[in-house]
């Protein structure tokens, strides 16, 4: 992988860390499915307007949007405004590696090295690690909510990937044109209409300022570097870039949240980033060497 698509990977990851705070403050200050609406229809509108389709399938485009809009971010929203912390969820959510490399090797035929199985085997029992805190069905709830969101977005990753070489920016914001109408009609049947004017009756400048982040940095932009990375290189090399994501969201709930982590946990992460680091050493070995141009 050249130098300046790593460079790309990295200032991803880097706003992906910090949109967990920024979630998390979003669904204290909406319904969590509302919160998830709201991004979406400011991702989507007005860029929509001034982007033609992306040259790929209808149903690629939409199933995106609906699995990177409404279930990952809908599980991911659930998780958090029910107790999980949102640098913790930065770090259970990587786990999206290991399933978008099981779904590669299932629908593209893209078969994982023995050392990713490890760096698998070896992650998903730190997350075993970090249940083990969670015992309580009222605790693992959450934990289990942002495995789904991990799940949701392995199988995001492989949609994109299948669609190959297309325009990021465009099957970004034709995706995530699916997400809006879905997350309302969710938030309406179990949110209620109640909950629901009452959010947008308080909207402030603030909670602008969160949907914002939320809609351009962390989906647009975000989105679509992703997209372009995934466009050009094996989902097995990409995914495992996440890596960062738990250092600057675990950093970013401790800074602005106050948010603190038990020495479980901590083993747990270890973990989880230690699968990470196997997984992603060994597919770096696979490429050929970085070029500067």
């Amino acid at each position: 992988m050249p130098l300046r698509h790593i460079l790309l990977a990295l200032l991803v990851v880097a706003i992906w860390g910090f949109n967990f705070v920024v979630i998390k403050m979003s669904v204290e200050a909406f319904p969590p499915i509302l919160a998830a609406a709201l991004r979406f229809a400011a991702a989507a509108f007005p860029a929509v307007l001034f982007v033609r389709p992306p040259k790929a399938p209808a149903w690629l485009v939409i199933g995106f949007g609906l699995t990177f809009g409404v279930a990952l971010y809908g599980f991911l929203n659930l998780g958090l405004a029910w107790g999980m912390p949102a640098g913790l969820s930065s770090l259970v959510l990587q786990t999206q590696a290991f399933f978008t490399m099981v779904m590669a090797f299932l629908l593209l035929g893209e078969r994982p090295s023995r050392f990713q199985i490890i760096g698998a085997a070896i992650a998903f029992a730190g997350i075993g690690v970090i249940a083990s805190e969670r015992l309580e069905v009222t605790n693992l709830m959450p934990l289990a909510l942002v495995l789904l969101a991990a799940l949701s977005w392995g199988l995001a990753n492989v949609l994109t990937k299948k669609a190959g070489r297309v325009n990021a920016i465009s099957y970004t914001v034709w995706g995530v044109l699916a997400a809006p109408l879905p997350l309302l009609a969710l938030s309406l049947a179990t949110e209620g209409w109640p909950a629901i004017s009452a959010a947008l009756a308080g909207f402030s400048w603030m909670d602008a300022a969160l949907i914002a982040f939320l809609a351009y940095p962390a989906t647009l932009l975000g989105g679509g570097i992703w997209s372009w990375l995934l466009g050009r290189h094996p989902a097995s090399v990409v995914a495992p870039f996440t890596l960062l994501v738990p250092i600057t969201g675990l950093a970013s709930g401790y800074l602005v949240l106050g948010e603190t982590i038990t020495a479980i946990e901590v083993l747990g992460a270890a973990l989880v980033i230690a699968g990470l680091v196997v997984t992603l050493r060994r597919a770096r070995k696979s490429e050929p060497p970085i070029r500067l141009d």
